[in-house]
């Protein structure tokens, strides 16, 4: 891997990078945001298709493809490069604007779909295994913070700019020139300013003292018990977002919201947990992971359930609030952790590994809360995956330990002494 004698860990040691990858993973987020207010009208409008199948399929589709290609990422992330993986899921999104302002059925826009969930997998994961490259030990938290809000406040950015376009000048093809602009900048900023990170890694590994996996693949999906533990979380984590994705919309509006009271409470939730997490990605770096995840995983649970309960706007605001307060926890710290606890040549597969879960959440909280909507009412997908949530905060409590933030302490008590 070369030299890496000059070679420097920290985010003020490689700040112009570090910026750079984060302004490439808002043009990533971005993407995302693309689809979010135009396609379920776009569905019923042109395509004659409920916006409740619309929003199932897509989260389904998006979800299964995303969450391989992150695997697919951090499998390869060493043999091929994070740059090459970069350039590749960029060359994969740039169809995507395209196809969604010139389909001409709905088969065409599923198939977007699919090449937006490969682009978000190996964009996204690319971004994030770098960034922890350059970071090092001590600035991972934060690292993951700034690139979570980055790439989720393009997504809300984005989404609100694509809705605005839609209502002055139509459906198509006005919105999605964004897109346009978005996967070709971002497809030439990885190209011709992008630097590989590998001798970051090599660096780190030279005094890391952390043992390396003898099976990535089953140590990070259970058999770890930290992570494992992180990883049963995040899947859970997507699972009931994916959940309030397609379903608070139509429980608001049953108990008789208008669309403005709908909208301030659906966009709550997200706006908290992006913003909150240029906070809770630095505490990551300084707070117990581990009670950090177990409180952030076990809000998440007792706002899911009292959703139940609320009926004035009041409530499901609040309730809004602290789910994303929840959610803000937990996202920049299950990276943090995940890097923590492994060694760096395996930290690129652990992480892909634990995204692949994560991701194929949002695919499995869509169909959970489609089928039981539709068996038994809205209200009981609420209860089950509220308790689910619940029973993966009594994992992380029970099943994960610190080790590692256990010796750190130990050292620091021998260099007091």
């Amino acid at each position: 891997m070369g030299n890496t004698k000059h070679v420097k860990l920290g985010l003020k040691e490689n700040w112009l990078q570090f910026l750079l990858l984060v302004v490439i993973n808002a043009f990533v987020g971005g993407m995302v945001g693309l689809e979010r207010s135009v396609l379920p009208r776009l569905a019923e409008v042109e395509f004659h298709i409920a916006a409740k199948t619309a929003i199932l399929s897509f989260i389904v589709v998006f979800g299964v493809f995303k969450a391989v290609s992150n695997y697919f990422t951090g499998a390869l992330a060493n043999r091929l490069g994070r740059k090459k993986l970069l350039v590749i899921g960029w060359l994969v999104g740039i169809p995507v604007p395209f196809i969604l302002m010139y389909a001409g059925n709905w088969e065409w826009i599923i198939a977007a779909n699919i090449l937006l969930g490969v682009n978000q997998g190996l964009a996204w994961s690319s971004t994030v295994v770098m960034k922890i490259d350059i970071a090092g030990e001590k600035q991972r938290g934060l690292a993951m913070g700034l690139n979570e809000f980055a790439g989720y406040l393009a997504v809300a950015v984005v989404a609100f700019l694509t809705g605005y376009i839609a209502s002055e000048y139509g459906l198509r093809p006005y919105p999605f020139y964004l897109g346009i602009g978005l996967a070709f900048a971002g497809l030439l900023g990885s190209i011709f300013l992008v630097r590989e990170t590998h001798h970051h890694v090599k660096k780190e590994a030279e005094s890391n003292q952390v043992k390396r996996l003898e099976h990535v693949f089953s140590d990070t999906s259970w058999k770890d018990r930290n992570l494992g533990s992180v990883t049963q979380a995040g899947l859970v984590n997507n699972l009931n977002d994916g959940m309030m994705w397609g379903l608070l919309p139509l429980i608001l509006t049953y108990r008789g919201f208008d669309l403005e009271q709908v909208g301030v409470i659906t966009a709550a939730y997200p706006a908290v947990w992006g913003i909150g997490q240029l906070f809770t990605g630095k505490m990551a770096d300084h707070v117990n992971k581990k009670r950090m995840l177990y409180g952030g995983m076990l809000l998440q649970a007792v706002s899911i359930l009292l959703f139940m309960q609320a009926t004035s706007f009041a409530h499901f605001l609040v309730l809004a609030i602290g789910l994303g307060l929840g959610t803000a926890l937990v996202y920049p710290t299950f990276l943090a952790t995940i890097a923590a606890f492994t060694h760096p040549y395996d930290r690129a597969q652990s992480l892909g590994v634990f995204r692949f879960w994560r991701d194929l959440g949002y695919a499995i909280g869509a169909i959970v809360t489609g089928l039981l909507a539709d068996w038994l009412g809205m209200l009981v997908p609420v209860l089950v995956i509220g308790i689910l949530t619940f029973l993966s905060a009594v994992v992380i409590m029970v099943r994960m330990q610190n080790p590692l933030e256990e010796e750190n302490l130990k050292e620091e008590k021998q260099v007091v002494i």
